[in-house]
This record gives C-alpha cells, sequence and structure tokens, in this order.
C-alpha cells in the first residue's frame, strides 16, 4: 500500500531564530493535523501506546483529531499525562512511541508523528469540562513530594486525582523542575510549562518554594508529617572533565549556563541581573541534548562561532536528530572523534586554547556504544574563548547528609526498586534522576506515575490494619 507523506512542522527560519528565544517549531494547524492523524493505520494491538512510559492511548486521542473531538482527545491524554503540551515537544519520540509505529517499519515509510499531533491537543487549550481538576472531599492521606521535575510533578498530580492531599516541596522559586532551568525557552516556552503546572495546581496540589529537604526542614520532620514521600529531586549536580586547566575563567558548566538563561534570564540581562558572559567563539563539549541546548542557547546570545567537541562519532551522538539537524542549520559546527586533555588560558587566566586528541573506535563499552581510544601522536589545539561542558550529570550532595537512612548506590544515587520506587525505608519512594541518572523528561514522568501507583497501594494498606 501507498504511504502518505508525513506532515512536515513549519518552523521559524534558521536566520530569523537565531536572533530570538522564541519557539522553533510553530506547531500544526488544523489542517495539518488532521492530515497526519489520518494517516494513523488504527492498529488493533496498538505497538505505539507500548513505546510510552506514561501509557498515553495513542490510537484513540489521533481517533479523536480524525473525528474533530479535540475535548475527548485532550481528556484521553489528560487521563494519563498531566504535561501533554511539554511532551509533545521535548520527548524523543523517534526512540519511543514512534519507534513502534507500523507505518515507519513499512518500506520508505515515516511514522506517524505522534509528538507533534499531542502538541496540537495540548496546544489548543480548550476548557476541559470532561477532565476532572476537582480534588475528591474526603482525603485518602497525606503525602509529601519533594522535587517539582518532571517525576514529582508526574506523581503529585497522579496522587491528588487519587484523593490525596499533596505537598510538593521545591527548592526553587519556580516549579517544573529540569522542565525551566534546563530546556531553553525555543524548544520549550516558559509559559506552556506555567500553563501546564498551573493545572496540577488546579488538582488541589500544594507548592512549597525555596525548600531544600534536608537543610531548610528536617527530613525525619517531613516523614513524621506525611503517610508516605516521593524524592524526584533530579541529578542536577554538573560533571566535569576535571581536565588540567579546569579552573580557567569563562568555563561553564551547561548547568550553570542554562539556569542563567532559563530560569534567571541572563539574555535580558540589564533587565535581569544575573550576568551571563558569551564570546565570539564558544566550544560546547559533549553531544547529547543539553550540548545542543547550551550551543543553540550561545549562539542567539550572540557568539560567532560555536563547536561541538565529542569524543565519538555522529553515530554514536545521543542527542535527537531533530534537535542536531536545527543545530546545524544555526550553523554550529561538530568536531567528532575529539578529546579535550587540557584548557590553555592567558596571563589573565582567561581561557584561550582547547588542547584536543583524535580519538578511534573500539569494542562497545558498558553503554553498548564504541568505546573511544585516544590516537597516539594526533594532538592539535583549537582556538577558544568560552567553553561549556556537557558531559552529564551526577546526585546531589544534599543526599549524603540530607536524607539521612536512604540507601544510596555506589554513584551516590538512590537505591529504589524500578516498578515501583520503593526505597529501603518504610514509605519513602523516589524516581526520575536521582534514581536512574540522567535520562529523559517522559522517562521520569514515568517513574513518577509507577511510584505514585506503588505509594496509593501503600497507604491503603496502611488504612486497612
Amino acid at each position: 500500500m501507498a504511504v502518505k507523506d508525513r506532515v512536515p512542522m513549519p518552523e521559524q527560519s534558521p536566520e530569523e531564530r537565531i536572533k530570538n528565544f522564541s519557539e522553533v517549531a510553530l506547531g500544526y494547524t488544523e489542517e495539518m493535523a488532521l492530515a497526519e492523524a489520518n494517516r494513523c493505520l488504527q492498529c488493533p494491538t496498538h505497538p505505539c501506546t507500548s513505546g510510552c512510559p506514561v501509557e498515553i492511548d495513542i490510537p484513540a486521542y489521533i481517533k479523536a483529531i480524525c473525528d474533530k473531538d479535540y475535548e475527548k482527545g485532550i481528556e484521553i491524554l489528560k487521563d494519563t499525562n498531566n504535561l501533554p503540551a511539554i511532551c509533545g515537544r521535548v520527548c524523543p519520540q523517534e526512540k519511543q512511541c514512534e519507534a513502534q509505529c507500523v507505518l515507519g517499519k513499512m518500506k520508505d515509510g515515516k511514522p506517524v508523528a505522534i509528538g507533534r499531533l499531542e502538541r496540537f491537543l495540548a496546544d489548543l487549550n480548550l476548557p476541559k469540562k470532561r477532565v476532572n481538576t476537582k480534588s475528591q472531599r474526603e482525603k485518602k492521606g497525606n503525602i509529601a513530594v519533594i522535587g517539582a521535575g518532571p517525576a514529582g510533578l508526574t506523581a503529585a498530580a497522579d496522587l491528588a486525582r487519587m484523593g490525596y492531599d499533596v505537598t510538593v516541596y521545591e527548592a526553587f522559586h519556580k516549579a517544573g523542575g529540569v522542565l525551566v532551568y534546563g530546556i531553553p525557552g525555543f524548544r520549550l516556552p516558559k509559559d506552556i510549562v506555567e500553563r501546564e503546572i498551573d493545572y496540577i495546581r488546579k488538582l488541589g496540589v500544594k507548592f512549597e518554594y525555596g525548600q531544600i529537604i534536608g537543610r531548610t526542614i528536617p527530613f525525619e520532620k517531613i516523614r513524621q508529617e506525611y503517610d508516605a514521600i516521593f524524592i524526584g529531586i533530579g541529578a542536577g549536580a554538573p560533571r566535569f572533565m576535571g581536565i588540567p586547566g579546569s579552573n580557567l575563567n569563562n568555563i561553564y558548566s551547561a548547568s550553570e549556563f542554562l539556569t542563567r538563561v532559563n530560569l534567571l534570564r541572563a539574555n535580558e540581562f540589564p533587565k535581569f541581573d544575573t550576568p551571563v558572559r558569551i564570546a565570539s567563539k564558544v566550544a560546547v563539549i559533549g553531544a547529547g541534548n543539553v550540548s545542543m541546548d547550551a550551543a543553540r542557547t550561545a549562539r542567539r546570545l550572540g557568539a560567532k562561532e560555536v563547536m561541538i567537541i565529542y569524543r565519538r562519532s555522529e553515530t554514536e551522538m545521543p542527542a535527537r536528530l531533530e534537535e542536531y539537524h536545527h543545530a546545524i542549520q544555526e550553523g554550529i559546527s561538530f568536531h567528532w572523534l575529539t578529546q579535550p586533555v587540557e584548557y590553555i588560558g592567558d596571563i589573565n587566566n582567561n581561557v584561550k586554547k582547547v588542547r584536543c586528541i583524535k580519538m578511534e573506535l573500539g569494542a562497545p563499552d558498558e553503554s553498548g556504544r564504541r568505546r573511544p581510544i585516544p590516537i597516539e601522536g594526533s594532538e592539535f589545539i583549537i582556538e577558544v574563548e568560552l567553553v561549556i561542558e556537557a558531559i552529564g550529570q551526577k546526585a546531589n550532595a544534599v543526599l549524603k547528609t540530607g536524607f539521612p537512612g536512604v540507601k544510596l548506590n555506589r554513584w551516590g544515587y538512590i537505591e529504589a526498586e524500578s516498578k515501583t520506587g520503593k526505597t529501603n525505608l518504610e514509605g519513602i519512594f523516589a524516581g526520575g534522576d536521582i534514581v536512574t541518572g540522567s535520562a529523559t523528561v517522559i522517562e521520569a514522568m514515568g517513574a513518577g506515575k509507577r511510584a505514585a501507583r506503588a505509594i496509593d497501594r501503600y497507604v491503603s494498606s496502611l488504612k486497612r490494619i
């Protein structure tokens, strides 16, 4: 059978978007969404749903779009996903739901644009008449959620819908976690995040900001006041290469760089009082989504030349292909199979050069990707004025003292059962990056959803005793 072409997403032109922080992808019109939705084969086995960490009934909401019953489509989405406008933008659908699409497995076929259709529905922002945003009158119990990132927000919303009184404790002055401090507005507008969080507030979830459990409030106090606790504080501590010269000026972690711009609005300095230095020639170390975000942000801040340095090849790059292609369109260059070994500064201790070595790929390592091996005698110099290290994150050190009794693994992450989020302590559950290490937004949401069900079973069992 002939496979209809996938409907392309309208976008800002590269020439325009590098001058602003507005969203690159402009979203489907109704006509585009209907055309794309009608490509769906409505497979009876729903293989796409099996690839969704939050278990959305994907064929059902696509059918609702085909029927122009958008209110029903929103109802289907919100039944399992409290953040559809976010997921429709930042989830790696190509590796999850769309990877299972039958159309994509056909010769010359491309999968249904599941994420784009999810975004279309969510962006309609229809009055949610069929979606219950009122908490039940009789509360089943009190739950504390520590961390207002994707895992915590999902757990909080699901528990509120189950009938629990939920309070979320967040260290920052805004909810969202990586959604507000990590992902730039040109990928995920902050008003979209705030709208999704407002929906969760309407479910009855309460938020307490500026609270670091284990510092501002003792963990034991929280344990005494709540029937159960979910810990979803993420893995926000930056990881550094630690090569010679790392203490030179103008070397950022991607966490600091992006937080300054995304959360503290350094791109609007001096209107907002958190500056960020930008230079003409910027190097970003690493090739994940965070690296692409940092590089593309630097470009928008005025950097003339932005390069990404990665020790493996393009094939092993962990970033989404969409973000990679956008980066190329925006003039960002790539040094593949290249590893920095030293930063070199000037007399004022400002970084000026990166000494690198060429790499070749050997046998696969524990990640399943081929291990990079240095090529002897291949060192060379790249001139730079600013470096952003985006090589991953690690667990926050607050875990070592702030959560007494919670068992950690050798990397400093919380040990928790993958299917329930249950930790070694009675009534304490955890999920998201603080358990798995850095992962995707939707994987963290899936962990929050599984933990919410486990917490409901746990608290319900207490009430029966």
